[in-house]
């Protein structure tokens, strides 16, 4: 084993000498240095407790300049980010491929440069060409957007430090990538998060707002290490149908706003157009009231939205194993309730084929949805339509009861807003000033009641 260096401290300053001497060379002092002999060689080479510098520790009170968020024109975008883009923070978004990421990237970019701010695309997927071509369609080419192809980290920071800072840089996307430093092929997992530590660093030092675009798995999850989602700020997933024209902007994370909050786009022919009213898009419009057929305010972050669902209900042959196929609710949850309704209420589905959708191809996780399912699934049982015009809201327990739902009545006003005039669930849910003709439902045998008797 190596023979351990002798090193000496000086009491006073904390300078490290390799030998000693009476006066310190740093602080003039004398006699002030102590030898300290580390253990081995190796803990004399890994200690990090000397040699740094010093770390600069502010009081959470103290007064300083507060980051104004950058509007990005879009305010859908803007809704979901929290208000804006914040100076220095990083977002991931993620989405199916086709889904329309980066086109929503380039309007946004396109909306901050005509601010007159300065906005860098880098593209790593297409080249520079085919992303004009993009903006030409979108009619966008008129933008002062400074785009580039390129995939090497190394380069794009060496020329982002050569020029004036921008204040928004979008990379699309980040596991196309590759730094000179780590081994491997672009995309893999040392890449991926070694190409993100460096140009989250470069925003942060910079004040920039850094949006990467990521791929998504096969389940819907982003691509790559894990630890990416905890380098950035925001999350965000934009998620839909290729078959509808909406998409939805969610954040799953969000260091500097609520994750609750949505945008709401609808695709066309010049790209993605804000939706101010989402109901809309998940109602179907019919005039005369259909049987098996519910609407249901759902609530996102503070935004309802009014869903419709559609229950059928087809009676089979005795002996017939009958089928249970739910879209956009969960079929857990779909068993719960037909069995509330069988043991609680007495109604027989055993006999008969469920099918359970939620229109427009919105997915509900909401509880407050389970009165409005059961409405649906007794109406289509019944043939029976539900009143014209009517919300239904309300958790269904095991024992058949219908328990209270948070913001019922901030549900309630927005249903009045869009021409419903009759609302149904709990008993203790404050209808307020909505203008709604409210009826409260203590149990779930009072619905069936209701649509039976109706």
């Amino acid at each position: 084993m190596a023979k351990p260096k002798k090193r000496y401290v000086c009491q006073a300053c904390g300078s490290v000498s390799h030998r000693w001497q009476g006066q310190c060379a740093d602080c003039a002092e004398w006699n002030t240095l102590a030898e300290d002999a580390p253990a081995t060689v190796f803990s004399l080479k890994h200690d990090l407790s000397s040699g740094g510098r010093a770390v600069e520790f502010v009081d959470l009170d103290k007064p300083g300049e507060v980051p104004i968020r950058q509007k990005t024109g879009l305010a859908e975008f803007d809704r979901a980010l929290g208000g804006g883009l914040v100076p220095g923070s990083a977002i991931l978004m993620g989405g199916d491929p086709g889904i329309g990421k980066s086109t929503l990237l380039l309007q946004a970019a396109a909306k901050v440069a005509r601010e007159g701010h300065g906005v860098v695309y880098v593209s790593g997927e297409e080249a520079a060409g085919q992303v004009r071509m993009r903006a030409a369609r979108l009619g966008l080419s008129d933008a002062p957007v400074k785009l580039a192809a390129a995939t090497g980290v190394r380069d794009i920071l060496t020329t982002l430090g050569s020029m004036e800072t921008p204040k928004l840089l979008v990379i699309d996307s980040i596991q196309t990538m590759h730094s000179d430093t780590i081994e491997g092929a672009p995309g893999t997992v040392s890449q991926v998060r070694g190409c993100a530590f460096e140009l989250i660093r470069y925003a942060k030092e910079n004040g920039v707002a850094l949006v990467l675009v990521g791929h998504v798995t096969k389940d819907g999850n982003i691509a790559g290490p894990r630890v990416l989602e905890h380098m950035v700020d925001v999350v965000m997933s934009f998620e839909g149908e290729r078959s509808h024209q909406y998409r939805i902007l969610r954040a799953l994370k969000n260091r500097f706003g609520a994750v609750d909050e949505i945008g709401v786009f609808a695709m066309a022919g010049d790209g993605l157009e804000e939706v101010e009213n989402p109901s809309m898009l998940f109602l179907s419009g019919h005039e005369q009231p259909m049987a098996g057929s519910a609407v249901f305010p759902a609530m996102e972050g503070t935004r309802p939205v009014l869903v419709e669902i559609q229950a059928l209900i087809v009676k089979l042959q005795s002996g017939a194993t009958p089928r249970r196929a739910v879209v956009g609710w969960d079929n857990g949850r779909l068993a719960m309730l037909l069995a509330v309704l069988e043991s609680r209420c007495g109604l027989s589905f055993s006999s008969a084929e469920v099918y359970l959708n939620v229109a427009g191809g919105y997915r509900l996780s909401d509880p407050a949805a389970d009165l409005a399912v059961a409405a649906a699934l007794v109406s289509a049982l019944a043939d029976k339509p539900l009143p014209d015009r009517s919300v239904w809201l309300g958790e269904v327990s095991l024992a058949g009861e219908v328990r209270p739902v948070a913001h019922g009545g901030i549900r309630l006003k927005e249903s009045a807003k869009l021409g419903f005039d009759k609302g149904f669930g709990p008993s203790d849910t404050k209808n307020g000033s909505s203008g709604l003709q409210y009826s409260g439902l203590g149990q779930l045998a009072n619905l069936v009641d209701r649509v039976m008797s109706s």
